[in-house]
């Protein structure tokens, strides 16, 4: 900790000297006025920046003085804090949307101000505001960071009637999408293991319902979402590729609100209000699927001929709750939680008759059940030490668990003797952890971020139970197989300084320190990360970044889609951490017509990764899986270029990707680089919403991707066998991830109907999903088919041979949904 202290003393003494020297280029008179503003003792405006309709703090909220031309945003809780000179000062503050607020004040001393923001309804209003936000994005130093905000994506078209927060990331540039209808997301090069949800700064380890379909994140819980693609500041890490920071609702503080959707799938609602006014809120949001219920007709109905009976279906739920208590002006307590499970489930029940003289029956059960799950848990305490110093204390709880059963029996209904077989596989993480974070307001051209955290792993990578119960009291069997459990413990401590070097060129430099330990094997990693933004005019900047990052945990994957089976098992002394360094340049610029554009070019490398050997396959238990894999390198890069419109009555964005991404591995593909599964050429996509009125708003969503790497064989031929009758041909592979599937592309269209009604809003959603019924494959295999020719060598004779040929199967072809909500 004293080396930490120290790296921050010198910091603050580097940066203090370095705000002394500077100056104007070839401007005497202004190095005289700096230096003595410096000499100045100064006073800190600080305090909290919130929603006037809900109390809900606001994000990256924009605080601006505007005779002294300084400025801040506030940080995840909604603090700013912001030293000026003493005398008259004019305090501006904005939110994209928002009407902005505007103070005059004579400061003589520190001075506490909360400001309360009202939701604009004027249009004039939301373009001064805007321009300001979109002026504070170019100014920051933070690159490769895409803010989303969710009003907006909820207006965008959706299947089976369900805006998901995951499905809008993977329109976003530098973001491809995984196998159609998935939530699974690939930034940069990076597997599906290496993005780091965060739901209230609670790493989620599946982020999927539905077998990866849907995410877990509930929109109508959700207040903010953030993408990092690179330029990683200090306080993130654990993951190679990117983080998706998202933050659950804080609850109204005014009055109680409300609202509930009925979907084609699945039903919705959420319910958030005071406690007590202005010091205590909740907010719980609650979604259940109901395919279960739905199928039960159809299956009462296939079953009632029959004595047989046969039933299953599938459901998911997930709820979010969250709490929070004002203490003071300067402390706040909040307590938040997710419980989301998926089950899936069939059940037979069947009775034959033996005639062996004693005519007895014999009923037979089967049932199979599949389940899988979250637990998050966060508490949270806001303390404001000084007006310059803030801290968030944060205790956190995060559980994953999937399981498998099987059970069979046969029962004797004469005798009532019965016999049993039963198995169950189950596997799963739990993390524990704890963490303290401050933000230190230095002066208005200085700010320093600085933190510690230590978190208790327990892997259960895979327990098979096996119960044998005999009918005729023969020996039984209750075994346990791969009970292997492992436990690792995680020290972090990171320090990050944003700094003015002079009043074109901004700094953030920063430092991460990671201390891993499991079993008898430790691991001590630095990551240093550095992004510098230089402003070429008001309304134009050039940003470069570098960021080391390393994990700690691999995933062993078996399918093309997320499956639960999927297995998060810790590095171990062979398998060390995997690491990346990624370098990133790009540009910032606002364009006429209220457009901003972003352009990024990126280059990354990623150690230490980990495949499959050729033909393994990893049976479940957390056991062996060392011997199953490869170790080698990975690389990335690429460009993209993001044009945006904010404001108005067209919003949206238009993103195109050109990306390489490829690997190598010393036992794999006979030692030869080879490109990754979603290494895809070209991405575009276009996501645009018109709101025509207060009643009606439509959305359009269109993507374009050159297709992916898969490995196909080329050729088969007969092994060498001494039977000529009967053998299973041998496959000719000419290399991993030879063969590339066709283009995919899709349009989406969407269309809300709005009305107020006397308690609420009444909305109708109705979209298309793949509008003009584009048939993409979803896998592609090898067929046959029986061809008829006349035989060249026989005239008059024909000649029947299988010939192959590529098939593939689409699973998504048009389809319309529907659905309705009423929020009051």
């Amino acid at each position: 900790m004293h080396r930490l202290l120290l790296f921050l003393i010198l910091l603050s003494l580097l940066s203090s000297h370095s705000e002394a020297q500077r100056t104007s280029p070839g401007a005497a008179a202004t190095q005289r006025t700096v230096t003595s503003q410096t000499a100045t003792p100064r006073v800190t405006v600080s305090g909290f920046v919130t929603d006037a309709g809900s109390g809900e703090r606001m994000i990256d909220a924009t605080v601006y003085e505007r005779a002294s031309f300084t400025g801040t945003t506030t940080n995840s809780y909604g603090f700013y804090s912001l030293p000026l000179l003493p005398g008259d000062a004019e305090i501006i503050v904005s939110y994209l949307g928002y009407d902005a607020d505007t103070v005059r004040i004579w400061l003589t001393r520190d001075t506490v101000m909360n400001f309360s923001l009202v939701m604009s309804s004027s249009e004039i209003a939301a373009v001064t505001v805007t321009a300001s936000g979109r002026r504070a994005k170019i100014e920051s130093t933070q690159m490769s960071m895409i803010d989303i905000p969710v009003e907006k994506f909820l207006k965008l078209p959706v299947i089976f009637g369900e805006a998901d927060v995951l499905k809008v990331i993977q329109l976003l540039p530098g973001v491809q999408s995984g196998t159609e209808g998935s939530t699974g997301i690939y930034v940069r090069g990076g597997g599906p293991d290496q993005n780091l949800f965060l739901l209230d700064g609670v790493p989620v380890y599946n982020a999927n319902h539905l077998f990866g379909f849907m995410s877990v994140f509930n929109p109508d819980a959700v207040k903010s979402v953030q993408l990092y693609k690179g330029g990683f500041p200090a306080r993130y890490g654990e993951r190679l590729s990117s983080v998706i920071d998202i933050r659950m609702k804080e609850g109204n503080e005014k009055e109680l609100h409300g609202n509930f959707a009925v979907g084609l799938i699945s039903s919705k609602v959420s319910l958030e209000g005071p406690i007590i006014k202005d010091k205590t809120s909740f907010v719980i949001s609650g979604r259940r699927t109901y395919y279960d219920v739905l199928a039960q007709p159809f299956i009462i109905r296939a079953n009632r001929d029959s004595d047989d009976r046969t039933t299953g279906g599938y459901y998911f739920y997930d709820l979010n709750a969250k709490i929070n208590h004002k203490f003071s002006d300067k402390s706040r307590l909040y307590l938040s939680s997710y419980l989301g499970r998926d089950r899936a489930y069939t059940r037979s029940r069947y009775v034959t008759n033996f005639q062996d003289g004693d005519n007895s029956r014999t009923e037979y059960k089967d049932s199979y059940g599949l389940g899988w799950g979250n637990i998050i848990t966060a508490l949270r305490w806001n303390y404001l030490i000084t007006n310059k110093l803030f801290s968030n204390t944060t205790l956190t709880y995060s559980k994953y668990d999937f399981d498998v059963t099987i059970e069979s029996s046969a029962k004797n209904l004469s005798t009532g003797a019965k016999e049993v077989d039963y198995f169950k596989y189950f596997s799963g993480i739990d993390d524990l952890g704890a963490k303290i974070d401050f933000d230190y307001y230095v002066s208005p051209r200085h700010s320093v971020k600085f933190g510690t955290g230590y978190t208790y792993h327990h892997f259960k990578p895979g327990v098979t139970t096996f119960r044998y119960d005999p009918m005729m009291g023969d020996d039984g069997l209750d075994t346990v197989i791969g009970d292997m459990r492992v436990r690792a413990n995680e020290f972090i401590m990171y320090a990050e300084d944003n700094i003015d070097i002079t009043s074109r060129i901004k700094i953030n430099a920063g430092m991460r320190m990671s201390m891993f330990g499991v079993q008898d094997t430790g691991y001590f990693v630095f990551q240093p990360r550095l992004s510098v933004r230089y402003m070429a005019n008001d309304d134009l900047s050039f940003k470069v970044s570098y960021s080391k990052m390393a994990q700690f945990v691999h995933l062993l994957t078996t399918s093309a889609i997320s499956l639960p089976t999927d297995l998060w098992l810790p590095v171990t002394r062979k398998f060390g951490p995997p690491v990346s360094h990624q370098v990133a340049i790009g540009t910032g610029f606002l364009l006429p017509a209220d457009l901003e554009m972003t352009v990024e070019a990126f280059y990354k490398t990623m150690d230490n990764l980990i495949e499959y050997k050729e033909g393994a396959f990893f049976g479940g238990t957390g056991s062996g899986w060392e011997s199953k894999v490869e170790s080698g390198r990975g690389w990335a890069y690429g460009a993209e270029f993001m044009v945006e419109k904010s404001y108005g009555k067209l919003t949206g964005w238009i993103g195109y990707t050109l990306s390489w991404t490829e690997r190598k591995f010393e036992n794999l593909n006979f030692g030869r680089t080879f490109p990754a599964k979603y290494d895809r050429r070209h991405d575009i996509s276009v996501a645009l919403t018109h709101k025509f009125s207060e009643k009606v708003d439509a959305g359009l969503v269109w993507v374009f991707g050159t297709g992916n790497a898969a490995t196909l064989g080329v050729s088969e031929y007969p092994p060498i066998s001494d039977n000529d009758y009967y053998y299973s041909p041998v496959t000719d592979y000419p290399g991993r991830n030879n063969y590339r599937t066709p283009a995919y592309h899709r349009l989406d269209l969407g269309v809300n109907l709005h009305k107020q009604k006397k308690n609420g809003i009444r909305t109708w959603s109705f979209s298309v999903y793949n509008a003009y019924n584009r048939l993409n494959p979803f896998f592609i295999y090898w067929g046959s088919t029986w061809v008829e020719e006349p035989d060249p060598a026989n005239p008059g004779q024909m000649i029947y041979y299988s010939k192959p040929e590529l098939r593939k199967v689409s699973v998504f072809p048009i389809i319309p949904s529907v659905s309705y909500s009423f929020k009051f």
